[in-house]
């Protein structure tokens, strides 16, 4: 038989972060090795799959049943659609944690080709998943006035920033990366994001972006678009915050326990080695945490080891 050569190829030039060596070096990180990291601020902890929402769930229970205990407001940056939101009003109608200190805002939603922003009336819209998961579940004697519940619109999305600043700041700011690494919907390969240099881009705030085509495959399998890979129905466009919000929350979660309907399969088993312990870099939205204070938490399934099965296709 001949000598097996090398098949050596560079990434599709699709791909935002492209450095083969990098690749390939975290792509080897072991479940061992993923919560190691030389940021003392930055707290990687491993978790079993069903302890990822629980986590999430009593942190922000925690923070604004101790803000409603101290007298101070509670702001809160907060990603969507998540049914975690029913729970999270359960748990505060049965402890009768009044919310009228609470203000959310909500960290992005979707735009369509002009960049106008979905109103909340459209069902796939971010803002209406939250009011249906989490304020139309909270008892209306505990619901803080609906003008506190923030979200992007056409009338408020260029001074999102500022609105958010108004009210004190983020008390936490919670996130999970996508398929590309972003972060909300920062998008490595979004030309509204381009920059100079990392300095600068970690100075951007709010504005409508382009979603980069993984993103859009990636919430074409959402249960909110049939979990069909039916990539016309996910909109073009997105408004998003931008890093300086993220960076100036007094607290960050970022969380990676995403996987495909409850199996094994996850696109966010590779991200997550490339977020913490590859370069901070736009090209990589999410790895701006490892600049900061932050903890994180990954699942079983996500940090177990990178390795061919050959048992199984998609």
């Amino acid at each position: 038989m001949p000598r097996a050569k090398p098949f050596v190829f560079e990434p599709s030039r699709y791909v935002p972060f492209r450095d083969r060596r990098v690749l390939e070096r975290v792509r080897r990180i072991p479940r061992d090795a993923i919560t190691r990291h030389p940021n003392p601020d930055l707290h990687i902890r491993v978790l079993p799959d069903d302890m990822m929402e629980f986590t999430w769930l009593t942190d922000m229970f925690y923070r604004i049943k101790t803000a409603m205990d101290a007298g101070r407001r509670c702001v809160l940056i907060l990603p969507n659609p998540a049914h975690t939101y029913i729970k999270l009003a359960a748990l505060l109608n049965r402890f009768r944690v009044p919310c009228h200190h609470l203000w959310v805002f909500i960290m992005d939603e979707y735009a369509d080709q002009d960049g106008r922003i979905a109103p909340e009336t459209w069902k796939w819209s971010f803002m209406h998943a939250f009011k249906t998961f989490f304020y139309r579940n909270l008892d209306p004697k505990l619901r803080p006035p609906v003008r506190q519940m923030v979200g992007p619109t056409q009338r408020n999305f260029a001074d999102y920033g500022k609105r958010l600043e108004d009210v004190g700041g983020a008390d936490a700011c919670y996130s999970g990366p996508g398929w590309t690494g972003h972060l909300a919907f920062i998008e490595p390969d979004a030309p509204e994001f381009a920059s100079a240099s990392l300095e600068e881009w970690l100075t951007f705030g709010p504005r409508i972006v382009t979603l980069s085509p993984f993103t859009i495959a990636q919430n074409s399998l959402h249960g909110f678009f049939g979990r069909s890979g039916d990539l016309a129905a996910v909109p073009p466009k997105a408004f998003t915050i931008g890093p300086a919000q993220v960076r100036a929350a007094r607290y960050r979660l970022d969380m990676s326990g995403i996987t495909t309907a409850g199996t094994a399969v996850s696109w966010q088993r590779f991200i997550t080695r490339l977020i913490w312990h590859g370069p901070v870099t736009p090209l990589v939205p999410t790895s701006l945490h490892q600049l900061l204070k932050t903890d994180v938490i990954i699942s079983e399934t996500n940090a177990a080891d990178i390795e061919p099965d050959w048992e199984v296709g998609y």
